[in-house]
Protein backbone atom coordinates (compact mmCIF):
# COMPACT_ATOMS: atom_id res chain seq x y z
CA UNK A 1 0.00 0.00 0.00
CA UNK A 2 1.04 3.63 -0.75
CA UNK A 3 0.37 6.53 0.25
CA UNK A 4 -0.63 7.53 -3.32
CA UNK A 5 -3.48 7.98 -5.51
CA UNK A 6 -2.72 4.88 -7.67
CA UNK A 7 -0.21 7.16 -10.07
CA UNK A 8 2.18 7.98 -8.12
CA UNK A 9 0.26 11.10 -7.21
CA UNK A 10 -1.03 13.01 -4.13
CA UNK A 11 -4.22 12.03 -2.56
CA UNK A 12 -5.40 15.52 -1.58
CA UNK A 13 -3.95 18.60 -3.55
CA UNK A 14 -4.15 21.89 -1.20
CA UNK A 15 -2.72 24.91 -3.13
CA UNK A 16 -4.00 28.12 -0.77
CA UNK A 17 -2.22 30.41 -3.30
CA UNK A 18 -4.03 29.16 -6.26
CA UNK A 19 -7.35 29.19 -3.79
CA UNK A 20 -7.43 25.17 -5.18
CA UNK A 21 -8.33 22.09 -3.18
CA UNK A 22 -8.75 18.95 -3.91
CA UNK A 23 -9.44 15.02 -3.22
CA UNK A 24 -8.84 12.42 -5.12
CA UNK A 25 -11.94 10.11 -5.49
CA UNK A 26 -9.89 6.74 -5.04
CA UNK A 27 -10.09 8.27 -1.02
CA UNK A 28 -13.71 6.70 -1.07
CA UNK A 29 -13.18 3.64 -2.85
CA UNK A 30 -10.15 2.01 -1.58
CA UNK A 31 -10.26 -0.77 0.58
CA UNK A 32 -6.53 -0.09 1.21
CA UNK A 33 -7.49 3.01 2.39
CA UNK A 34 -10.16 2.25 4.76
CA UNK A 35 -7.59 -0.68 6.63
CA UNK A 36 -5.30 2.72 7.06
CA UNK A 37 -8.12 4.42 8.31
CA UNK A 38 -9.03 2.00 10.54
CA UNK A 39 -4.98 1.81 11.97
CA UNK A 40 -4.03 5.63 11.44
CA UNK A 41 -7.27 7.41 12.32
CA UNK A 42 -10.52 5.25 14.24
CA UNK A 43 -7.47 3.09 16.12
CA UNK A 44 -5.48 6.91 17.73
CA UNK A 45 -8.57 9.30 18.16
CA UNK A 46 -11.01 10.20 20.55
CA UNK A 47 -14.35 8.62 19.73
CA UNK A 48 -17.73 9.30 21.01
CA UNK A 49 -19.17 6.46 23.09
CA UNK A 50 -21.84 8.23 24.66
CA UNK A 51 -23.67 10.42 26.91
CA UNK A 52 -23.51 10.21 30.78
CA UNK A 53 -27.29 10.75 31.08
CA UNK A 54 -27.30 7.54 29.36
CA UNK A 55 -26.66 5.63 32.42
CA UNK A 56 -29.04 7.53 35.13
CA UNK A 57 -28.07 5.09 38.04
CA UNK A 58 -25.48 2.58 39.68
CA UNK A 59 -25.78 -0.85 37.50
CA UNK A 60 -26.84 1.24 33.78
CA UNK A 61 -25.45 -0.04 30.91
CA UNK A 62 -25.71 0.36 27.13
CA UNK A 63 -23.84 -1.89 24.12
CA UNK A 64 -22.75 0.12 21.63
CA UNK A 65 -19.90 -0.47 18.38
CA UNK A 66 -17.22 2.01 18.63
CA UNK A 67 -14.11 1.51 15.70
CA UNK A 68 -15.43 -2.31 15.15
CA UNK A 69 -14.83 -2.81 18.64
CA UNK A 70 -18.63 -4.00 20.54
CA UNK A 71 -18.39 -2.38 24.14
CA UNK A 72 -20.42 -2.16 27.33
CA UNK A 73 -20.79 1.70 28.10
CA UNK A 74 -21.76 1.04 31.92
CA UNK A 75 -21.86 2.65 35.04
CA UNK A 76 -20.34 0.26 37.87
CA UNK A 77 -21.88 -0.11 41.56
CA UNK A 78 -19.88 2.83 42.78
CA UNK A 79 -21.23 5.07 40.00
CA UNK A 80 -18.21 4.94 38.24
CA UNK A 81 -18.38 5.04 34.08
CA UNK A 82 -16.66 2.00 32.25
CA UNK A 83 -15.95 1.15 29.04
CA UNK A 84 -15.85 -2.33 28.66
CA UNK A 85 -14.67 -4.40 25.92
CA UNK A 86 -17.52 -6.53 25.10
CA UNK A 87 -15.65 -9.96 24.69
CA UNK A 88 -15.36 -12.53 27.39
CA UNK A 89 -11.72 -13.28 28.26
CA UNK A 90 -12.65 -17.20 28.09
CA UNK A 91 -13.05 -17.62 24.84
CA UNK A 92 -14.36 -14.37 23.35
CA UNK A 93 -18.39 -14.37 22.98
CA UNK A 94 -19.59 -11.51 23.58
CA UNK A 95 -20.83 -11.24 27.25
CA UNK A 96 -23.50 -8.68 26.70
CA UNK A 97 -26.09 -9.44 24.27
CA UNK A 98 -28.95 -6.96 25.30
CA UNK A 99 -29.12 -3.32 24.02
CA UNK A 100 -28.95 -1.59 27.62
CA UNK A 101 -30.36 -2.23 30.64
CA UNK A 102 -29.27 -2.53 34.21
CA UNK A 103 -27.55 -5.10 36.17
CA UNK A 104 -25.52 -5.82 38.98
CA UNK A 105 -23.72 -8.73 36.95
CA UNK A 106 -22.83 -9.68 33.47
CA UNK A 107 -23.32 -13.51 32.52
CA UNK A 108 -21.40 -15.16 29.44
CA UNK A 109 -23.68 -17.45 27.88
CA UNK A 110 -21.15 -19.83 26.35
CA UNK A 111 -19.65 -21.31 29.63
CA UNK A 112 -21.39 -18.91 32.30
CA UNK A 113 -18.62 -17.06 33.45
CA UNK A 114 -19.94 -13.87 35.50
CA UNK A 115 -18.52 -10.78 36.07
CA UNK A 116 -19.61 -7.80 38.28
CA UNK A 117 -20.44 -4.24 36.68
CA UNK A 118 -16.94 -3.22 38.55
CA UNK A 119 -15.62 -5.78 35.96
CA UNK A 120 -14.34 -8.09 38.40
CA UNK A 121 -14.46 -12.36 37.82
CA UNK A 122 -17.22 -13.47 40.01
CA UNK A 123 -17.77 -16.91 39.14
CA UNK A 124 -16.81 -19.55 37.15
CA UNK A 125 -18.44 -22.96 36.98
CA UNK A 126 -16.59 -26.25 37.64
CA UNK A 127 -13.12 -23.96 39.20
CA UNK A 128 -12.58 -26.60 40.26
CA UNK A 129 -11.10 -28.03 36.95
CA UNK A 130 -8.22 -25.51 36.85
CA UNK A 131 -5.09 -25.34 38.58
CA UNK A 132 -2.89 -23.35 40.89
CA UNK A 133 -1.85 -20.94 37.90
CA UNK A 134 -5.25 -20.02 37.27
CA UNK A 135 -5.48 -16.54 38.60
CA UNK A 136 -8.98 -14.69 38.18
CA UNK A 137 -8.00 -11.31 39.38
CA UNK A 138 -6.37 -11.52 35.52
CA UNK A 139 -9.56 -12.57 34.25
CA UNK A 140 -12.25 -9.93 34.36
CA UNK A 141 -13.45 -8.03 31.65
CA UNK A 142 -11.41 -5.96 29.22
CA UNK A 143 -11.41 -2.17 28.83
CA UNK A 144 -10.88 0.83 26.25
CA UNK A 145 -7.14 1.55 26.85
CA UNK A 146 -8.50 5.48 27.68
CA UNK A 147 -11.90 6.64 28.82
CA UNK A 148 -12.43 10.73 29.65
CA UNK A 149 -15.40 12.60 29.45
CA UNK A 150 -16.09 16.72 28.52
CA UNK A 151 -19.31 18.07 29.62
CA UNK A 152 -21.13 14.81 29.84
CA UNK A 153 -20.15 13.92 26.46
CA UNK A 154 -17.95 10.33 26.96
CA UNK A 155 -15.05 9.08 24.52
CA UNK A 156 -12.67 6.42 24.25
CA UNK A 157 -9.81 5.71 22.77
CA UNK A 158 -7.50 2.98 21.79
CA UNK A 159 -3.91 4.42 21.82
CA UNK A 160 -2.72 4.11 25.58
CA UNK A 161 -0.50 7.49 24.41
CA UNK A 162 -3.08 9.73 23.16
CA UNK A 163 -3.61 13.32 24.16
CA UNK A 164 -5.89 13.81 26.92
CA UNK A 165 -9.28 15.07 25.66
CA UNK A 166 -9.71 18.61 26.03
CA UNK A 167 -6.40 19.21 23.75
CA UNK A 168 -8.03 16.85 21.46
CA UNK A 169 -11.00 18.65 21.23
CA UNK A 170 -9.46 21.91 20.73
CA UNK A 171 -11.69 24.59 19.64
CA UNK A 172 -14.84 22.39 19.56
CA UNK A 173 -14.68 22.83 23.14
CA UNK A 174 -16.09 26.29 22.77
CA UNK A 175 -19.09 24.88 20.63
CA UNK A 176 -19.87 22.10 23.42
CA UNK A 177 -19.64 24.60 26.03
CA UNK A 178 -22.51 26.61 23.80
CA UNK A 179 -24.51 23.69 24.02
CA UNK A 180 -24.71 22.33 27.59
CA UNK A 181 -24.53 26.03 28.94
CA UNK A 182 -28.22 26.45 27.41
CA UNK A 183 -29.26 24.79 30.67
CA UNK A 184 -28.15 25.52 34.27
CA UNK A 185 -29.59 21.91 35.10
CA UNK A 186 -27.95 20.02 32.23
CA UNK A 187 -28.46 18.51 29.29
CA UNK A 188 -29.83 14.84 28.81
CA UNK A 189 -30.29 12.33 26.22
CA UNK A 190 -33.57 11.44 25.57
CA UNK A 191 -34.21 8.08 24.99
CA UNK A 192 -34.64 6.03 21.80
CA UNK A 193 -32.21 5.85 19.12
CA UNK A 194 -32.04 6.08 15.41
CA UNK A 195 -30.18 3.64 13.29
CA UNK A 196 -29.79 3.07 9.68
CA UNK A 197 -27.37 2.78 6.80
CA UNK A 198 -26.37 4.08 3.57
CA UNK A 199 -24.32 3.19 0.93
CA UNK A 200 -21.64 5.52 0.62
CA UNK A 201 -18.16 5.85 2.28
CA UNK A 202 -18.21 7.21 5.76
CA UNK A 203 -16.07 10.57 5.05
CA UNK A 204 -19.10 11.60 2.59
CA UNK A 205 -21.18 11.83 5.65
CA UNK A 206 -18.16 14.30 6.90
CA UNK A 207 -18.79 16.43 4.26
CA UNK A 208 -22.68 16.77 4.04
CA UNK A 209 -23.22 17.36 8.40
CA UNK A 210 -21.06 20.42 7.82
CA UNK A 211 -21.98 21.63 4.17
CA UNK A 212 -24.65 24.59 3.99
CA UNK A 213 -24.26 24.66 0.06
CA UNK A 214 -26.34 21.97 -0.59
CA UNK A 215 -29.14 23.17 1.34
CA UNK A 216 -31.46 24.90 -0.56
CA UNK A 217 -31.13 22.40 -3.37
CA UNK A 218 -30.74 18.86 -1.67
CA UNK A 219 -34.00 19.92 0.26
CA UNK A 220 -35.84 21.90 -1.91
CA UNK A 221 -39.49 19.98 -0.86
CA UNK A 222 -38.35 21.23 2.83
CA UNK A 223 -38.08 25.00 1.76
CA UNK A 224 -41.38 24.38 -0.17
CA UNK A 225 -43.12 23.38 3.37
CA UNK A 226 -41.44 26.28 5.44
CA UNK A 227 -42.74 28.59 2.42
CA UNK A 228 -46.40 26.95 2.89
CA UNK A 229 -45.91 28.14 6.15
CA UNK A 230 -45.09 31.89 5.65
CA UNK A 231 -41.62 30.92 6.57
CA UNK A 232 -39.34 34.44 5.10
CA UNK A 233 -36.94 32.30 3.40
CA UNK A 234 -35.24 35.38 1.99
CA UNK A 235 -32.09 35.44 3.68
CA UNK A 236 -31.21 31.43 3.02
CA UNK A 237 -28.62 29.86 5.66
CA UNK A 238 -26.48 32.80 6.12
CA UNK A 239 -23.12 32.46 8.81
CA UNK A 240 -20.17 31.75 9.01
CA UNK A 241 -17.74 28.31 8.61
CA UNK A 242 -14.19 28.01 11.28
CA UNK A 243 -11.54 25.38 11.51
CA UNK A 244 -11.14 24.01 14.94
CA UNK A 245 -7.86 22.47 14.96
CA UNK A 246 -7.57 18.80 14.78
CA UNK A 247 -9.70 18.19 11.77
CA UNK A 248 -12.85 19.64 13.59
CA UNK A 249 -14.74 22.14 11.94
CA UNK A 250 -18.29 24.23 12.65
CA UNK A 251 -20.80 26.08 10.67
CA UNK A 252 -22.89 28.69 12.88
CA UNK A 253 -25.84 30.08 10.77
CA UNK A 254 -29.15 31.50 11.37
CA UNK A 255 -31.65 29.94 9.17
CA UNK A 256 -35.13 30.12 7.96
CA UNK A 257 -36.53 27.25 10.19
CA UNK A 258 -35.38 29.24 13.18
CA UNK A 259 -34.85 27.36 17.10
CA UNK A 260 -36.98 26.94 19.82
CA UNK A 261 -35.62 29.44 22.31
CA UNK A 262 -36.16 32.29 19.87
CA UNK A 263 -39.02 31.51 17.81
CA UNK A 264 -42.81 31.71 18.65
CA UNK A 265 -45.50 30.20 16.51
CA UNK A 266 -49.07 31.26 17.59
CA UNK A 267 -50.26 27.77 17.20
CA UNK A 268 -48.07 26.70 20.19
CA UNK A 269 -50.31 28.58 22.25
CA UNK A 270 -49.56 31.56 25.29
CA UNK A 271 -47.98 28.92 27.54
CA UNK A 272 -45.37 27.85 25.40
CA UNK A 273 -44.63 31.95 24.46
CA UNK A 274 -44.23 32.40 28.70
CA UNK A 275 -42.01 29.44 28.67
CA UNK A 276 -39.12 30.79 25.94
CA UNK A 277 -39.83 34.50 27.44
CA UNK A 278 -38.89 32.64 30.33
CA UNK A 279 -35.44 30.70 29.17
CA UNK A 280 -34.64 33.71 27.21
CA UNK A 281 -34.40 35.72 29.98
CA UNK A 282 -32.58 33.41 32.62
CA UNK A 283 -30.00 32.91 29.73
CA UNK A 284 -29.54 36.48 29.65
CA UNK A 285 -29.41 36.99 33.53
CA UNK A 286 -26.69 33.71 33.72
CA UNK A 287 -25.01 34.63 30.28
CA UNK A 288 -24.95 38.11 29.48
CA UNK A 289 -26.98 39.64 26.87
CA UNK A 290 -23.95 38.34 23.64
CA UNK A 291 -23.51 34.99 24.86
CA UNK A 292 -27.01 34.57 25.29
CA UNK A 293 -28.41 35.69 22.08
CA UNK A 294 -25.86 33.49 20.41
CA UNK A 295 -26.76 30.26 22.23
CA UNK A 296 -31.14 31.61 21.38
CA UNK A 297 -30.89 32.53 17.93
CA UNK A 298 -27.62 31.18 16.04
CA UNK A 299 -27.52 27.34 14.78
CA UNK A 300 -24.41 25.57 14.65
CA UNK A 301 -23.65 21.88 12.80
CA UNK A 302 -20.06 20.52 14.63
CA UNK A 303 -17.87 17.56 13.08
CA UNK A 304 -15.69 16.41 16.18
CA UNK A 305 -12.50 14.39 14.32
CA UNK A 306 -13.16 11.96 12.61
CA UNK A 307 -16.79 10.45 12.92
CA UNK A 308 -18.88 12.40 15.74
CA UNK A 309 -21.55 15.23 14.47
CA UNK A 310 -23.53 17.15 16.67
CA UNK A 311 -26.48 19.51 15.15
CA UNK A 312 -27.64 22.02 17.22
CA UNK A 313 -30.11 23.25 15.53
CA UNK A 314 -33.98 22.92 15.64
CA UNK A 315 -33.31 20.03 18.06
CA UNK A 316 -30.13 19.03 18.96
CA UNK A 317 -28.90 16.03 17.49
CA UNK A 318 -25.67 13.51 18.37
CA UNK A 319 -24.70 11.33 15.14
CA UNK A 320 -22.01 9.40 14.78
CA UNK A 321 -21.06 6.52 12.01
CA UNK A 322 -19.05 3.54 11.61
CA UNK A 323 -17.43 2.47 8.27
CA UNK A 324 -18.13 -1.18 7.17
CA UNK A 325 -17.01 -1.19 3.74
CA UNK A 326 -15.69 1.61 1.26
CA UNK A 327 -18.97 2.17 0.28
CA UNK A 328 -21.41 1.30 3.29
CA UNK A 329 -21.96 2.71 6.56
CA UNK A 330 -23.80 2.14 9.34
CA UNK A 331 -25.32 5.34 11.48
CA UNK A 332 -26.53 6.28 15.12
CA UNK A 333 -28.43 9.23 16.16
CA UNK A 334 -29.42 10.69 19.41
CA UNK A 335 -31.78 13.90 20.62
CA UNK A 336 -30.05 15.83 23.36
CA UNK A 337 -32.03 18.23 24.96
CA UNK A 338 -32.54 20.37 28.39
CA UNK A 339 -33.49 19.10 31.59
CA UNK A 340 -36.76 19.97 33.10
CA UNK A 341 -37.73 21.12 29.77
CA UNK A 342 -41.60 21.81 28.89
CA UNK A 343 -43.37 19.08 27.62
CA UNK A 344 -44.49 21.27 24.82
CA UNK A 345 -41.14 22.40 24.34
CA UNK A 346 -39.95 18.70 24.36
CA UNK A 347 -42.47 17.73 21.90
CA UNK A 348 -41.83 20.23 19.44
CA UNK A 349 -38.27 19.12 19.88
CA UNK A 350 -38.60 15.26 19.62
CA UNK A 351 -41.24 16.27 16.48
CA UNK A 352 -37.74 18.39 14.59
CA UNK A 353 -35.85 15.62 15.71
CA UNK A 354 -38.27 12.66 13.64
CA UNK A 355 -39.53 14.81 10.72
CA UNK A 356 -36.34 16.64 10.04
CA UNK A 357 -33.70 14.67 10.93
CA UNK A 358 -35.22 11.42 11.45
CA UNK A 359 -34.37 8.40 8.72
CA UNK A 360 -38.17 9.01 7.25
CA UNK A 361 -37.92 13.08 7.52
CA UNK A 362 -37.57 15.67 5.56
CA UNK A 363 -33.90 15.95 5.18
CA UNK A 364 -32.09 12.50 5.72
CA UNK A 365 -33.61 10.58 3.02
CA UNK A 366 -32.54 13.44 0.96
CA UNK A 367 -29.11 13.35 2.08
CA UNK A 368 -28.54 9.64 1.73
CA UNK A 369 -30.10 10.12 -1.99
CA UNK A 370 -27.41 12.73 -2.49
CA UNK A 371 -24.24 10.93 -0.59
CA UNK A 372 -25.48 7.31 -2.41
CA UNK A 373 -25.25 8.40 -6.14
CA UNK A 374 -22.13 10.27 -5.16
CA UNK A 375 -20.71 7.09 -4.07
CA UNK A 376 -22.36 5.34 -7.36
CA UNK A 377 -20.44 8.28 -9.53
CA UNK A 378 -17.53 7.53 -7.80
CA UNK A 379 -17.45 4.44 -9.67
CA UNK A 380 -15.99 6.55 -12.32
CA UNK A 381 -12.46 7.64 -10.10
CA UNK A 382 -10.13 6.18 -12.50
CA UNK A 383 -11.29 8.68 -15.25
CA UNK A 384 -12.58 11.31 -13.52
CA UNK A 385 -10.09 11.35 -10.32
CA UNK A 386 -11.09 14.70 -8.24
CA UNK A 387 -13.63 16.39 -6.00
CA UNK A 388 -13.63 19.64 -5.44
CA UNK A 389 -13.36 21.48 -2.43
CA UNK A 390 -12.19 25.14 -2.91
CA UNK A 391 -15.23 26.92 -2.24
CA UNK A 392 -14.61 30.25 -0.28
CA UNK A 393 -10.96 29.06 -0.40
CA UNK A 394 -9.86 33.12 -1.02
CA UNK A 395 -12.44 34.30 1.06
CA UNK A 396 -11.20 36.59 3.88
CA UNK A 397 -13.96 35.45 6.10
CA UNK A 398 -15.64 32.12 4.68
CA UNK A 399 -19.77 31.32 5.30
CA UNK A 400 -21.42 28.80 6.36
CA UNK A 401 -21.72 27.94 2.00
CA UNK A 402 -18.09 28.00 1.66
CA UNK A 403 -16.09 24.36 2.68
CA UNK A 404 -13.35 25.63 4.91
CA UNK A 405 -14.69 23.34 7.45
CA UNK A 406 -14.49 20.07 5.14
CA UNK A 407 -11.17 21.36 3.94
CA UNK A 408 -10.49 21.21 8.10
CA UNK A 409 -11.25 17.69 7.85
CA UNK A 410 -8.99 16.27 4.81
CA UNK A 411 -6.17 18.04 5.74
CA UNK A 412 -6.26 16.27 9.09
CA UNK A 413 -7.22 13.37 7.23
CA UNK A 414 -4.65 13.65 5.19
CA UNK A 415 -1.81 14.50 7.60
CA UNK A 416 -2.77 11.13 9.31
CA UNK A 417 -3.11 9.12 6.50
CA UNK A 418 0.28 9.93 4.34
CA UNK A 419 2.58 12.25 6.98
CA UNK A 420 2.09 15.22 4.40
CA UNK A 421 2.11 18.17 6.71
CA UNK A 422 -1.28 20.87 6.15
CA UNK A 423 -1.12 23.78 4.16
CA UNK A 424 -1.45 27.13 6.25
CA UNK A 425 -5.08 28.66 5.69
CA UNK A 426 -5.31 31.57 8.36
CA UNK A 427 -8.81 32.08 9.01
CA UNK A 428 -9.90 35.27 11.46
CA UNK A 429 -12.09 34.54 13.90
CA UNK A 430 -15.90 35.56 12.71
CA UNK A 431 -17.41 38.92 14.07
CA UNK A 432 -19.56 37.77 16.72
CA UNK A 433 -17.81 34.12 17.13
CA UNK A 434 -16.28 34.37 20.44
CA UNK A 435 -17.18 33.81 23.57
Amino acid sequence: MTDTNGSGGPLVVDDPVRGLFRVHRSTMTSPELLQRERELIFDRSWLYLGHESELPKAGSFKTRTVAGRPLIFARDHTGRIRAYLNACPHRGAQVCREAQGCAKRFTCFYHGWTFANSGELLTVPGDEAYGEGFDRSELGLGEAPRLEAYRGFVFVNFDRGAVDLPAYLSGACEYLDLLVDQNPDGMEVIGGTQEYSMRANWKLLVENSIDGYHALTTHATYFTYLKDLGTDLSMGVSGTARQLGNGHGVIEYAAPWGRPIAHWEPRWGEEVRQDLDRLRDELVARLGQERAIRIAERNRNMVIFPNLVVNDIMSITIRTFEPITPDYMTVSAWALAPRGEAPELRARRLDSFLTFLGPGGFATPDDIEALEVCQRGFRTWREMEWSDLSRGMTNAHPGANDELQMRSFWRRWNDLITGAPAAAEPVPTPTGAAR
